[in-house]
């Protein structure tokens, strides 16, 4: 028994709960107040047509009484980490999927409950006690069937699929509709006639376990409510540790982009610390008119410090961008990261003041918010908020969110 828990519209479901003025309002998140994408929005937005990843004035002109919410991505962690610790009130088995998603073992606790409908709304309950929104529950007996349940009666639903119905429930859901099968394996079955999940017999596993490996065999067992993927209880260790922002449109001041690079290197190398991680190897990005311009560079060793990363992205830029072509967003990330106590290079000293700096520097950092204490450029960097990334966790190196005591 697999329970998909989908809290509804999330972050604007925490600012209509934050802001009780706003309940049954028309409201949309940015990123940021001067954000001009919609992150999400809420249910009564939607009525008017407003949608994730549109424009806000496009927004405006279909909802002219809409409400802007900057993102308060801090907050967000914090009612999320609430409702995960709260559901292992049902189950210790969760794996959180997102930071408004988790799934629940529930079958080692069946005897526990009268019924998959019981335990359905004890979840809805322990959410709403934990946090104040809403959420929708599917429950059956495999992750991809219960996630599909989940989205069948939003907001605020509960869908029950007994494991013995599940082929057929799914038998006329178009392939495309399940987690886990994008664009390019949709097209793929559609060229071998594959359009619905019932159509998934028509091919033998043979054809997608050649082309896709393992991933192909259970897509082939998904479609039929047979999806043999366990839960994840415990997040793997990290194989690459990154962050990236939007920098303002078509920035052509190379000031502006290596300020952006500054505050990126300094994000990854916190993190790597907070983990007790080096890296000697760096992806590092530009995303420019012209498409992407991207480079692996080395350090001499490994390292977590910021500025030796931050010297890497100054080399990058010295070699792959002009300032005459316009950049829309910057990317840094520690590739192979491996524990920082590893083997050195007995030719290389690492530099003992300076790992104090940063150890110092992240004691006040951790005590008083991200950045309290920062190389003085980023005193000026964009006042643009975090971004929880899809791969948000309440805990481990995926905590890239976590509430603090002061600003971003």
């Amino acid at each position: 028994m697999i329970a998909l828990v989908d809290m509804n519209a999330f972050f604007a479901s925490v600012e209509q709960g934050d802001h009780p003025e706003w309940q049954a309002l028309p409201v949309a998140i940015t990123n940021g107040v001067v954000g001009s994408t919609i992150i999400t929005c809420s249910y009564e937005a939607r009525a008017w047509g407003v949608k994730t990843g549109m424009r806000l004035k496009q927004a405006r002109q279909l909802c002219p009484g809409l409400i802007q919410a900057p993102a308060r991505p801090e907050r967000y962690a914090e009612v999320s980490t609430n409702i995960m610790h709260a559901l292992t009130d049902i189950t210790p088995d969760i794996e959180v999927f997102s930071v408004d998603e988790a799934f629940l073992d529930l079958t080692g606790c069946q005897n526990l409950w009268d019924s998959a409908f019981d335990v359905g709304m004890m979840i809805k309950t322990c959410v709403n006690e934990a946090s104040g929104v809403l959420c929708s529950v599917g429950i059956s007996g495999d992750k991809t069937t219960s996630k599909y349940a989940a989205k069948l009666r939003k907001p605020d639903g509960l869908t029950v699929i007994p494991p013995w119905d599940a082929e057929k429930k799914l038998s006329e859901v178009p392939v495309k509709e399940l987690c886990g099968i994008n664009h390019g394996i949709g097209n793929f079955l559609a060229e071998r006639g594959v359009f619905v999940c019932g159509d998934m017999k028509k091919i033998p596993v043979s054809v997608l376990g050649q082309r896709f490996g393992n991933p192909g065999r259970r897509i082939w067992l998904m479609a039929q409510g047979k999806d043999p993927e366990p839960l994840a209880l415990s997040v793997p260790e990290p194989k690459s540790i990154g962050h990236g922002k939007v920098i303002p449109l078509n920035t052509k001041d190379r000031k502006t982009v290596e300020l952006f690079y500054q505050h990126m290197s300094e994000k990854v190398a916190a993190r790597l610390r907070k983990h007790q991680l080096s890296s000697q190897h760096f992806y590092i990005a530009l995303y420019t008119e012209k498409g992407w311009l991207k480079d692996t560079l080395k350090t001499a060793i490994a390292s977590c410090d910021g500025a030796e990363i931050y010297a890497l992205c100054k080399t990058f830029l010295s070699r792959y961008w002009k300032n005459e072509i316009g950049c829309f967003q910057v990317q840094v990330t520690a590739t192979r990261p491996l524990p920082a106590k590893g083997q050195m290079d007995f030719l290389m000293q690492t530099d003992s003041k300076k790992e104090a700096v940063n150890a110092a520097m992240d004691k006040i950092n951790q005590r008083y918010g991200e950045f309290c204490i920062a190389p003085a450029p980023l005193l000026n960097r964009s006042s643009m908020p975090n971004v929880i990334a899809p791969a948000w966790k309440p805990t481990g190196h995926r905590q890239t969110i976590e509430k603090t005591g002061g600003r971003e």
